[in-house]
């Protein structure tokens, strides 16, 4: 993976990461566009803090875990999350689980949105 590509480890770095590399727009932008396309009714402000997207998506997540499922696996599939990498989370906590899924989302999209702008 190139600069910028490098492994995060939490959500917090990612955001840091996507604003330093002035890209945390197009990742929210990105983000809302996958969020329309799987029919949720969320999407953010482009300005949103990092802190509050973080919040706001994984309380989404939660919802969709718990209330939605069918909506749940449609917004992973829109986003293209990896199938083996939620098979590999714990699911017995849906608090926990829900926050590594909002991680895998986040990371996915910031993929797509660094490579559009690298390439």
């Amino acid at each position: 993976m190139g600069e910028g590509m490098q492994q995060v480890e939490t959500i917090q770095e990612l955001l840091s990461l996507a604003s330093a590399e002035e890209l945390y727009e197009k990742l929210v932008l990105q983000l809302n566009k996958d969020l329309a396309y799987a029919n949720t009714e969320l999407s953010f402000e482009l300005d949103i803090k990092p802190q509050k997207l973080k919040r706001d998506l994984h309380e989404l997540v939660y919802i969709l875990v718990n209330e939605r499922f069918a909506d749940y696996l449609n917004l992973l599939y829109i986003i293209d999350v990896s199938e083996n990498k939620i098979k590999q989370l714990d699911g017995s906590d849906l608090v926990a689980l829900s926050e590594q899924v909002t991680f895998l989302i986040l990371k996915r999209e910031w993929q797509k949105v660094w490579y559009r702008n690298r390439y």
